[in-house]
């Protein structure tokens, strides 16, 4: 997750993802074409240029009765502080074994570059919540990762509810800056300020829901390489320790836990205008091909990963790239010397003086190819309407091997995740 403060902040943050090392046990086949802007050859002209035909999928109504069960709606907006293209949903946690005494956090961040849920501290009560424990009896904390800092909690376990769907078992979740986990590690704790807060994340709260089951995996699981990698950490006296952690107390993917529709999501965003939208009204939709609701089309284009839904045969400008669909990027994020960069009130975005098109050739694990293009409009003329928040051609600086594909790819696109849960390989698709 690679997220830009707006309209008068400037602060980059990114979700280092836990890599997850799988072994791919089949290949699902790709289906040509579906939902490729390239395969649409009109244009709008702006600034002096062009910008690829956006796509124009409409998310269904999670209102509607046939629907209630195994979706919610998403909303971007202005949300808790600001911040541009921030998709967000409404989580319910209760305490394990029941679903009474529950709560509803609203403005959780819907984030498909991470894996868990977590929760800020000052929005949710925390004392029907226990907080997980190795058999040694030692409290776990976790300390995430950002590109500009870190979140640092306590592990905790809840039922968690999300629209009309319910984990079979209470789960391990993060408390972000909860004053029980103690302090923060002095080493493998990440550098730059802490991100603790509700301002700082721009939303309540995280729900990583991308296509692992677990945050960590067997990296933090097997003791030779959580010495050194681990996120988890127990600690005492004031001293903190890396922990081996089995998976099941690993923080995990909510939707993976559910009792039914288990085995994958569905983010629908709606088009915007290509000058942005004060606000934009989606859906998440829980399951593949397991109700009515969520049978992918047979014109989808579907990529097959290893477990962190990565990209990473991907071609851009003729280097190969790691690209990856993360609907907690607020923009496109990838390094393109040819595109100028805005001037420091907004540093870090591109601001090119005419509108630009740019294709990128995606590769996951198998020998499928698909070339796409983005379209991308000055952060400055985009940010010349404080009202708009919802933003399909915003684009910023990323270091050369990435190029994160972020919220503005899914406005008028359905975008899968299937998750890699033993019984399929994980894969991305639209």
């Amino acid at each position: 997750m690679r997220t830009m403060q707006s309209h008068i902040a400037g602060k980059f943050r990114g979700w280092m993802q836990a890599v997850v090392a799988v072994a791919l046990v089949s290949v699902v086949a790709a289906c040509g074409g579906g939902g490729s802007s390239s395969s649409n050859n009109s244009s709008t002209t702006l600034n002096g240029g062009s910008l690829p035909a956006s796509p124009t999928q409409q998310p269904i109504d999670p209102n509607a009765a046939a629907n209630k069960a195994n979706t919610v709606p998403i909303t971007v907006g202005r949300g808790v502080n600001g911040v541009i293209n921030i998709p967000t949903v409404s989580v319910t946690v209760c305490p394990p074994g029941t679903t009474t005494n529950c709560q509803v956090i609203n403005n959780i961040q819907v984030d498909t570059g991470s894996f868990g849920l977590r929760l800020v501290s000052s929005v949710v009560n925390t004392a029907s919540l226990p907080i997980s424990t190795l058999t040694s009896g030692a409290q776990l904390g976790e300390c995430a990762t950002f590109a500009d800092g870190y979140t640092w909690g306590t592990v905790r376990t809840a039922t968690v509810q999300i629209g009309g769907e319910t984990t079979s078992r209470a789960i391990p979740i993060q408390i972000i800056g909860d004053p029980a986990a103690g302090t923060v590690p002095a080493k493998g704790c990440g550098s730059g300020s802490a991100e603790n807060t509700v301002s700082d994340l721009g939303a309540n709260g995280i729900l990583g829901i991308g296509t692992a089951l677990t945050d960590c995996g067997t990296t933090c699981s097997t003791a030779s390489t959580a010495n050194t990698y681990s996120n988890y950490f127990t600690c005492s006296g004031g001293t903190c320790n890396r922990a081996t952690v089995p998976l099941n107390q690993q923080v995990a993917n909510p939707v993976a836990n559910f009792a039914t529709d288990n085995n994958g999501v569905i983010v629908q965003m709606p088009p915007v205008p290509d000058t942005g939208a004060t606000s934009a009204t989606g859906t998440l939709v829980f399951g593949i091909g397991t109700q009515s609701n969520n049978v992918p089309p047979p014109t989808m284009q579907t990529f097959t990963t290893k477990g962190n839904g990565d990209l990473n045969n991907s071609v851009y400008n003729g280097t190969t790239v790691q690209a990856f669909f993360d609907s907690g990027s607020n923009a496109y994020f990838f390094a393109d010397s040819s595109l100028a960069q805005c001037p420091s009130n907004y540093a870090g975005f591109y601001c090119p003086s005419s509108a630009q098109t740019r294709s990128i050739t995606l590769g996951g694990e198998s020998s499928t190819r698909a070339s796409v293009s983005i379209g991308i409009l000055s952060a400055s003329t985009l940010f010349g309407n404080s009202s708009n928040y919802a933003f399909n051609d915003l684009a910023g600086q990323i270091g050369s091997s990435s190029f994160d594909l972020g919220l503005p790819f899914f406005y008028g696109r359905h975008m899968y995740y299937g998750f890699d849960n033993g019984s399929q390989a994980p894969y991305v698709g639209f």
